[in-house]
């Protein structure tokens, strides 16, 4: 199955930590639910998942987002 179907089919899993909510606001300037932002992102046509070790990789407009694939942990969020 291709990664961005299994991320997908558990979107509802994916979660962060009350560090990554401080680290994810700050590196993409956000405020907010950023776990409904970045599942937001996810969700869109456009977004590219990568699986990668044990993380995807999902890029979409002008970021990259870091979700741990076992725990659906949304690690860190990064502007391109």
């Amino acid at each position: 199955m291709q990664e961005k179907e299994i991320l997908l089919q558990n979107i509802d899993k994916v979660h962060t930590t009350e560090m990554g909510i401080g680290r994810i606001s700050k590196n993409l300037g956000i405020s907010g639910d950023v776990v409904e932002y970045c599942k937001n992102k996810t969700l869109k046509e456009e977004s590219v998942v990568e699986h990668k070790g044990k993380n995807f990789y999902v890029t979409i407009d002008d970021c990259i987002i870091t979700i741990n694939a076992s725990s659906y942990t949304i690690i860190t969020a990064h502007k391109l």
